[in-house]
C-alpha cells in the first residue's frame, strides 16, 4: 500500500509511547519527533506536517488526555483523528442527478491510467449504484485510447461510443449526450484527451467539453508514485476545471504516500477512489476513516468483509466449513477454499486489513504465497475424481502422474495431501467435540442451528 513505510514509522512510535505509562513533555517530544520524520519521509508537504503536530501536541496534553487512565491510546486517537482531517472527514462520494444524465468527465496526464481508470469506475458505479452508463471516447490524440477503452468496454459490458478519431472531440461529445438520452443511459462517462504535461492546447479542450456539458463530477487521475506532484497537477487542473475528485491509481504500489496526505488540505480536492491493482474489479472507494485504521495498523475488518461479500461465493463457503466440521471434506473442497483465497487478493493486503497483522504482512511474500497457491490448486486439478475424493489411495504411481501433470514433484504432492490428511483429522475431532457439547456450535456462524 502507498502508506506502507509511514505505518512502520508511526506505529513504532506510538508503540515507544504505550510503554511510558504517563505523558510528559519529554515523551511527547520525542514521539513527535518520529512523527515528524516519518511524514516528511512520506513526502507530507512541509507546512502540513508542521501544523499537523501542533494539533497532536495541543490535543495531547490537554487535561482530559493526561488525566486518561491509558493516556498513550488517547494519543493515538488524537493521531488517528487529524490524519482523518487530513484525508476528509468522510467519504467524498459522485454526484448523481435525480433526473436526467448525469456526466462524468475523466481528466488527467498521459500515463497515469485515465483511460482504465474511467473503465473501472463505470463497472463499480454499474455493480454498485446500479446504473446504466456509456462510455465515450473523445481522446482522438492517441487513437490507441479509442481501441482500449473499447477493450475495456467489452470486458465489462458497458457500451462504447466513438466517432473514431477525425470527429473533433467536444462534437463526438454532442452526439454522445442525445445518444445516451436516446438510448435511455443514466451515466456518461467521457475519456478527454491528456498530455505528457499540461498546456494551453489541453486545457482549452477540456474547457470546451466543461461548458458543453456541465459535469456533474470532473474526476482527476494521479499516480500515487509520483508523490508531492500529486498536489502540483492537482492544482493545476482544479485552478481551470472544477475538479470534484480523485481517482489516485498505483495505490498498491511502493510509493510513500505523501502526496495523498497532502492533496487535500492543498487543493480542497477530495480523493474519491484508489486503484489497487491491474485488474477491473481492483478499484475502492476512498474512505478517510478505514485508510487513517489502516496507516495506525488498526486493519480494516469493514472493507475486508464487503470484499469477501463481493469476490467470494459465499455460500459456499458456508457449505465448506459445514462439510469441515462434519468431517467430509475433501481436496474438491480445498481447491474451491483455495480459489475463494486467489479471489481475495494478496495475502499481505489482506493481513494489512486485520487488527494486529499488519505488522506481520511484510513477513509475506506475495509471489511466493501466490505462486504457492497456484502450486496446490494445480496438484488437485492433475487428481481423477476419485483421488479428489479419498487422497488415501493415492500410491507413489499415482502421485508422480500427478506431479508431472501439475508440474511439481512427488515429494510436494505427498506434503500437499499430507497437509490436508492433518487438517481433516483436526476438522473430525472439532466436530466431534462441538457435537458433544465441549465446543460452541460453529454452525451457528452461518445461521445453522
Amino acid at each position: 500500500m502507498a502508506f506502507d513505510s509511514l505505518s512502520n514509522r508511526l506505529n513504532k512510535a506510538l508503540r515507544d509511547l504505550s510503554g511510558k505509562g504517563r505523558l510528559t513533555e519529554k515523551n511527547m517530544e520525542d514521539m513527535l519527533k518520529e512523527v515528524r520524520i516519518a511524514l516528511l519521509e512520506a513526502d507530507v508537504n512541509y507546512k502540513i506536517v508542521k501544523d499537523f503536530l501542533v494539533r497532536v501536541k495541543e490535543k495531547s496534553l490537554g487535561t482530559d488526555v493526561l488525566e486518561a487512565v491509558d493516556p498513550s491510546s488517547m494519543v493515538v486517537k488524537i493521531v488517528h483523528d487529524e490524519i482523518v482531517e487530513l484525508l476528509g472527514t468522510q467519504e467524498a462520494t459522485l454526484t448523481y442527478k435525480e433526473d436526467g444524465i448525469t456526466v462524468i468527465m475523466m481528466v488527467g496526464l498521459q500515463g497515469t491510467g485515465k483511460t482504465t481508470s474511467i473503465a473501472k469506475v463505470a463497472n463499480l458505479v454499474k455493480k454498485k449504484h446500479n446504473r446504466n452508463p456509456l462510455l465515450v471516447a473523445a481522446d482522438i490524440i492517441r487513437p490507441a485510447a479509442i481501441e482500449q477503452l473499447q477493450t475495456l468496454g467489452k470486458s465489462i459490458d458497458v457500451e462504447v461510443f466513438t466517432k473514431g478519431i477525425d470527429t473533433p472531440a467536444t462534437e463526438t461529445v454532442k452526439q454522445a449526450m442525445a445518444y445516451a438520452k436516446e438510448k435511455g443511459y443514466d451515466t456518461v462517462f467521457i475519456d478527454t484527451a491528456g498530455r505528457l504535461h499540461i498546456d494551453e492546447e489541453l486545457m482549452n479542450e477540456l474547457k470546451d467539453i466543461e461548458n458543453l456539458v456541465h459535469p456533474d463530477d470532473i474526476l482527476l487521475t494521479v499516480d500515487a508514485m509520483t508523490g508531492q506532484d500529486i498536489v502540483q497537477v492537482a492544482k493545476s487542473f482544479h485552478e481551470q476545471l472544477n475538479v470534484t475528485g480523485l481517482v489516485v491509481t498505483k495505490f498498491d504500489g511502493d510509493s510513500r504516500g505523501g502526496g495523498v496526505l497532502s492533496v487535500r488540505s492543498i487543493t480542497e480536492v477530495p480523493v474519491k477512489f484508489v486503484g489497487q491493482g491491474e485488474k477491473i474489479e481492483d478499484l475502492e472507494l476512498f474512505y478517510p476513516d478505514r485508510m487513517a485504521d489502516r496507516i495506525l495498523g488498526m486493519g480494516d475488518i469493514v472493507t475486508l468483509v464487503e470484499q469477501a461479500q463481493e469476490k467470494m461465493d459465499l455460500e459456499e463457503s458456508e457449505k465448506a466449513a459445514k462439510r469441515m466440521m462434519e468431517g467430509t471434506f475433501t481436496m474438491d473442497d480445498m481447491l474451491s477454499q483455495l480459489e475463494q483465497v486467489s479471489k481475495m487478493g494478496p495475502i499481505g493486503g489482506i493481513l494489512k486489513m486485520l487488527p494486529g497483522m499488519n505488522q506481520y504482512a511484510d513477513m509475506i511474500n506475495d509471489a511466493d504465497a501466490e505462486k504457492g497457491l497456484k502450486k496446490q490448486k494445480a496438484i488437485i486439478q492433475s487428481m481423477t475424481m476419485e483421488e479428489r475424493e479419498d487422497p488415501s489411495i493415492l500410491n507413489n504411481r499415482r502421485k508422480n502422474r500427478i506431479a508431472q501433470g501439475s508440474g511439481t514433484s512427488a515429494q510436494e504432492v505427498s506434503r500437499m495431501v499430507s497437509q490436508f490428511e492433518k487438517m481433516q483429522k483436526m476438522m473430525k475431532q472439532m466436530g466431534s467435540l462441538s457435537k458433544g457439547g465441549k465446543l460452541p456450535n460453529l454452525g451457528g456462524m452461518f445461521g445453522k442451528k
